[in-house]
């Protein structure tokens, strides 16, 4: 694609970022074939190929208003464009880019940055985080049955399993994971120790940095990496094996620490090694011998691949090789290179595109009547379980049985 940037903007790191990014777009389209919303929309608008001519227009210096910025929003980040793409555009990066520039063109409504601003101050804080989700399970059962599904049960766990190991992983524990759903945590340290692999915690927990990234505050997004590289940075230097996530969302996004932070000289070489430490828990076990353990055989799941695995990680067909390996049926699923719609904080800023995604998502799942979903995100799994009865796990929690 030719482009035509203005000087302005080619004199900065993210105007060369960007231009080199769209000279490699052809245009051809592929993309649009596996985006969600432009299946659903049916909008140029709305596909890869149209956000990425609309970031073009502004950095060449045509006009942009919030109706731009709509579009751009409306992307889930899903990256599946990404897989499909045959000219290898990084799509995420220049959408970053053109999110980050237009925001500081145009104003969001006050309602708008409202919503962002207390997402950012309660989801990404576990100590605000928890008297919430306490307050709102000691009232679920006075709930609408709607609001009610959105609000899981508390579950209360043991302390992690100690063993005595010179092989030591640190275990990313995040920021609303262990409130929401503790006990996938609990059952990766149970798996982890029958292989002989000793878990330290990451506490007191805290974000990876990616939910102020994609809700308009890459600066403190950049301060929450910078504090986690700090945090973790000992544990480095004690020889720990790798940094291990069960959530795939924060993954994909502290395997991208040298990348956001490549313009910084004091912790560009600290987080390249974090980002080669960073691991997807499927990642860890695909390398171990898995007889030692004794899966919930007994069961038939249906496994929603999250889109930060698959894409983001490009780790498509990790899990189900594990899951097969360790006799757990698991049914066809179609359609599963798409998005459930849960994206992060996607469904609480865009809930409506989110909630028809869920339910395309749950649809596909269930065709073959399995008797359990399992995922390998804490937002997907509860995104899901609030539109169906069929439980919905993390897939590790099978291994931990």
């Amino acid at each position: 694609m030719q482009t035509n940037l203005s000087k302005e903007i080619l004199a900065t790191n993210d105007g060369q970022r960007a231009n080199s990014i769209l000279r490699k777009c052809v245009h051809c389209g592929f993309c649009n074939a596996t985006c969600p919303t432009y299946q659903i929309l049916g909008d140029e608008l709305d596909g890869p190929r149209g956000r990425i001519y609309q970031i073009k227009q502004f950095l060449e210096g045509k006009h942009t208003g919030l109706s731009t910025l709509s579009h751009l929003d409306r992307c889930l980040t899903c990256r599946n464009c990404e897989t499909t793409c045959p000219s290898g555009v990084e799509y995420h990066h220049l959408l970053d880019i053109g999110r980050r520039l237009i925001e500081g063109s145009v104003n969001r409504s006050p309602w708008d940055r409202f919503q962002r601003w207390i997402i950012r101050e309660t989801l990404a804080y576990p100590a605000r985080f928890r008297p919430i989700l306490r307050l709102g399970q000691l009232f679920r059962p006075l709930m609408p049955t709607r609001m009610k599904a959105s609000i899981p049960q508390r579950v209360r766990v043991k302390d992690y399993p100690q063993i005595n190991s010179e092989r030591k992983v640190l275990l990313l524990e995040g920021c609303v994971q262990p409130a929401l759903s503790p006990e996938i945590n609990y059952a990766t340290a149970q798996v982890l120790g029958r292989l002989g692999i000793s878990v330290i915690p990451e506490r007191p927990g805290a974000c990876c940095g990616a939910l102020h990234h994609h809700t308009s505050a890459p600066q403190q997004a950049l301060d929450f990496m910078r504090a986690r590289i700090d945090a973790w940075w000992p544990f480095v230097e004690q020889g720990i094996e790798a940094i291990v996530s069960t959530a795939s969302g924060c993954g994909v996004h502290v395997k991208d620490y040298a990348q956001l932070l490549a313009a910084d000289n004091e912790y560009h070489g600290k987080a390249m090694r974090i980002s080669e430490l960073t691991c997807d828990i499927a990642e860890l076990l695909s390398k171990q011998d898995l007889s030692v353990l004794h899966a919930n055989t007994g069961i038939t799941v249906a496994y929603h691949p999250p889109c930060s695995l698959q894409h983001g990680q490009g780790l498509p067909g990790i899990v189900e090789k594990i899951l097969q390996q360790t006799g757990i049926r698991t049914v066809s699923v179609g359609d599963s290179h798409l998005c459930c719609g849960s994206a992060g904080s996607y469904s609480l800023l865009n809930p409506k595109m989110a909630t028809q995604l869920g339910m395309n998502k749950v649809t596909k799942l269930t065709e073959q009547n399995p008797e359990m979903l399992v995922t390998a995100n804490i937002g997907c799994l509860h995104h899901l379980g609030a539109k169906t009865d069929l439980p919905v796990k993390h897939w590790i929690e099978l291994l931990a049985n």
